[in-house]
C-alpha cells in the first residue's frame, strides 16, 4: 500500500521504562548481596582498551568527540574573549558542536572535516552563557546569554560546594549532635531541587540530605531522617533548614556493606557456580577505528557524550544482496531521565530527579570493570571531558564494545512428520553490544546498545546500585498503624523503599534510506463480519495514520486500542512495493499518573505521552 509523503521533522520516539518499587522481603535486603560472592570474576588480567594517546590524538570523523588538545584550546581562547579577560567563567559543559546533518552525510573518508566548534555552557556572575568556539579560527562564532530557563549542569565543584555548606551552621551540627551521631560519621548528598515555584527562582538552590556511615561504606541505607539543608550554591548560604525526624532511629549497619571483600557468609541452600566465559580464539570479529565501529553488517560512530553518555550516530547496515550500506539511524541516545519519587512530605517532595540533565549521564560514569561489568574480549573506550577551569581530563574505559552469546536462538525452523521431509535448521544468536553504566547518586543505570545480524537495534536499560530509602520508627509492618498510608514498602527494619518511577526518554533521529522519513500509526481495529460472510465474528484490520506534524506523533499508549509504530521512508520502496522502514517497537512502559500541574510533572512534561 503506498504511504503517504509527509514534511520530515526530526524524530523524536520516547521510549520509557516505569518502575514500581515494591520490595517483598522479611531480612534486612542487603544481606542478599552475599549471593555475589559465588558469581563475582576476579579480573587477573587487562582487557584490550582504546591504546590511543590522547596527547597525541587528532579527530578523524567529522563526528569525533572533542581531543585532549581541542578542549584545552578552546579553554586558551575563552580565557583571551573579551567577556571572560577579569574573571574566568566556570565551564559546565564542553563538547563537540555537531555540523549539519547533510554535511556529515556528503563527507568520505580522505574529506577535509567540516570547521571544528566547540558548544560551551559557561556560569558567571550568576549567568548562563551560552557559546560556539570555532577552533581553527580561534574566534567565539556565537554568544548567547541565558538562553533557556534553570541553569546548568551540576558540577563536581558545586556538589562538592554544596555539602560542605551545612556544617557551617550550628543548628545542623546540634541536631546531628542530638541524634547521637559523630559529626565525623556524616556523609551528605547534593540533591538537585527541582523547581517549585518563584520563590525558588534566581538562585541555583541544591537540597543537602545526610547519612550516617558507621559501621559501613553503604551509608544510603542509614539516613539520617528528616533533616534537609536547603542551600544557595552561588552564595554558598543555606537558605532554609527542615528538621522534624528526631524520633526516627538510624538504621542499623549490619549486614549492609555490599562489597565483595566484606561479604563473608555463605547463602544457604545455594550451591556455587563454575566459572562460564565465552572463548573467541581468533579474537573479536569486530574492528574499531578510531570512533568508527564495524561489526558483521553493521557501521555505526560512536562516542562519549558528558550529558548523554553514549551518542550512537550514522548506523548503516549493508544490504544482503547488494553488499551496499543503507542508512538506519542518522543520532540515538538517551535524552533524559526522570525519577520522581512519590512522598509529599517536607524531607521528600523534591525528590524528582532529572539524572541525565541535572547530573549528566556521562559525567557520573566511572571506569567498567573488566570482566565483570564487561567480558572478556571487550574494547574499552575512552572519554575526554572537560573540567570547570575548561582543561580536559580522561575517563578511562567509560563506554565497552563486545560480541555476546548467550546460548539465545536467533532463528530456527523443523519440517513436522508431516512432510516428509527431515529439516531441523537454526542459527545461533551473536550480537554486538556497546555498553555504559552510570552511577548517577545511590543508582547505577547500565544501558546496552545492541546489534544484530538481521539488522534489527535494541536499547536495553537495566538498573543497579541502592534504594534510596526513607527513615521510619516502624521495624515490623505490625507496628505500622495503616501500612496503607506508608510512601512505600517497609523493606527492612527503620527502613521504607518510597515508590517511585524511572522514565527513561530515547531522541532517535531516524534516516532509513535517507532523511525523508515519515511516522506512521499502524492502528490495529476491530472489524465485525457481515452475516453469512464467514464463521468468523471478528477480524483485526490495519489502518495506517501518517503524522503531517510532531504533535500527530505523540501517542498514548492504549491496551485495547492498540498500534504499531512504523518509521518508513515514502519514496523508497521494496521489490514488491512497500516503503522501506523500521518498527519502533516499545519495550516496558508507565504513563506518570501525576497531575499535569503539578511542578515535576511540568518539568518532565515529555511523560505525558508514550511516544
Amino acid at each position: 500500500m503506498a504511504m503517504e509523503a509527509t514534511t520530515t521533522l526530526p524524530f523524536l520516539l520516547f521510549l520509557f521504562l516505569g518502575l514500581l518499587l515494591i520490595l517483598f522481603t522479611s531480612s534486612r535486603y542487603p544481606s542478599l548481596n552475599t549471593h555475589l560472592k559465588f558469581i563475582r570474576i576476579q579480573a587477573k588480567e587487562p582487557s584490550p582498551t582504546s591504546h590511543l594517546d590522547h596527547l597525541t590524538e587528532i579527530p578523524q570523523h567529522p563526528l569525533d568527540p572533542l581531543t585532549l588538545q581541542e578542549i584545552t584550546k578552546v579553554q586558551t581562547i575563552l580565557s583571551s574573549y573579551s567577556p571572560f579577560t577579569s574573571s574566568f567563567p566556570t565551564i559546565h559543559t564542553v563538547c563537540l558542536h555537531e555540523p549539519d546533518k547533510s554535511l556529515v552525510w556528503n563527507w568520505n573518508k580522505g574529506d577535509p572535516l567540516p570547521p571544528r566548534q566547540a558548544f560551551v555552557i559557561a556560569y558567571l556572575d550568576g549567568k548562563s552563557n551560552v557559546l560556539v568556539v570555532d577552533i581553527g579560527s580561534s574566534q567565539v562564532v556565537s554568544h548567547v546569554l541565558n538562553p533557556y530557563s534553570g541553569y546548568p549542569i551540576l558540577i563536581p565543584e558545586d556538589m562538592e560546594s554544596a555539602i560542605k555548606i551545612p556544617f557551617r551552621d550550628a543548628r545542623f551540627n546540634k541536631s546531628i549532635m542530638d541524634r547521637g551521631v559523630n559529626l565525623s560519621d556524616v556523609i551528605c548528598g547534593p540533591l538537585a531541587a527541582g523547581w517549585y515555584g518563584p520563590n525558588e527562582e534566581g538562585r541555583r538552590l541544591v537540597k543537602v540530605e545526610c547519612f550516617s556511615h558507621q559501621g559501613t561504606v553503604n551509608f544510603y541505607m542509614r539516613p539520617i531522617e528528616g533533616l534537609i539543608v536547603m542551600v544557595d550554591v552561588d552564595k554558598k548560604e543555606v537558605v532554609h533548614f527542615t528538621d522534624y525526624g528526631h524520633g526516627i532511629p538510624i538504621a542499623e549497619s549490619t549486614n549492609t556493606d555490599y562489597r565483595y571483600s566484606a561479604v563473608q557468609n555463605k547463602p544457604l541452600n545455594m550451591n556455587p557456580i563454575n566459572p562460564i566465559s565465552m572463548e573467541q580464539p581468533k579474537g573479536p570479529s569486530f574492528k574499531v577505528d578510531g570512533h568508527m565501529v564495524k561489526w558483521a553488517n553493521w557501521e555505526f560512530h560512536l562516542k562519549p557524550h558528558p550529558r548523554a553518555g553514549v551518542v550512537i550516530s550514522q548506523a548503516m547496515v549493508r544490504d544482503s544482496e547488494s553488499g551496499k550500506l543503507r542508512r538506519v539511524m542518522y543520532r540515538g541516545f538517551p535524552s533524559e531521565l526522570f525519577v520522581p519519587y512519590m512522598d509529599p512530605s517536607d524531607a521528600w517532595y523534591f525528590k524528582t530527579y532529572m539524572d541525565a540533565g541535572e547530573y549528566g549521564m556521562g559525567l557520573s560514569a566511572l571506569p567498567l570493570v573488566p570482566l565483570n561489568d564487561c567480558p572478556r574480549n571487550a574494547y574499552y573506550m575512552d572519554a575526554v571531558f572537560g573540567a570547570s577551569d575548561g582543561k580536559p581530563y580522561v575517563r578511562s574505559n567509560m563506554i565497552c564494545i563486545f560480541e555476546r552469546y548467550a546460548g539465545d536462538i536467533a532463528w530456527r525452523h523443523s519440517e513436522s512428520s508431516f512432510s516428509n521431509m527431515e529439516v531441523r535448521e537454526a542459527r545461533a544468536k551473536i550480537t554486538l553490544v556497546v555498553r555504559m553504566a552510570a552511577s548517577v547518586g545511590n543508582y547505577d543505570y547500565i544501558i546496552d546498545w545492541e546489534f544484530q545480524m538481521d539488522g534489527l537495534i535494541r536499547v536495553k536499560v537495566i538498573l543497579s546500585g541502592m534504594l534510596m530509602v526513607k527513615g521510619t520508627p516502624y521495624q515490623t509492618l505490625d507496628q505500622a498503624p495503616d501500612g496503607q498510608n506508608m510512601s512505600g514498602t517497609l523493606v527492612s527494619e527503620n527502613l521504607i523503599g518510597v515508590v517511585h518511577d524511572h522514565f527513561i526518554a530515547f531522541h532517535l533521529d531516524m534516516d532509513i534510506d535517507g532523511s525523508d522519513n515519515s511516522f506512521v500509526n499502524v492502528h490495529l481495529k476491530k472489524q465485525e463480519t457481515s452475516p453469512g460472510e464467514s464463521p468468523r465474528k471478528s477480524y483485526l484490520k490495519v489502518e495506517r495514520q501518517v503524522a503531517k506534524t510532531e504533535k500527530d506523533a505523540q501517542i498514548k499508549f492504549k491496551l485495547y486500542d492498540p498500534s504499531e509504530y512504523h518509521v518508513v521512508n515514502p519514496n523508497k520502496k521494496s521489490r514488491v512495493g512497500n516503503p522501506v522502514g523500521y518498527k519502533v517497537v516499545p519495550g516496558g512502559n508507565a504513563a506518570s499518573l501525576l497531575d499535569l500541574h503539578d511542578p515535576p510533572q511540568i518539568r518532565g512534561a515529555f511523560t505525558n505521552n508514550q511516544k
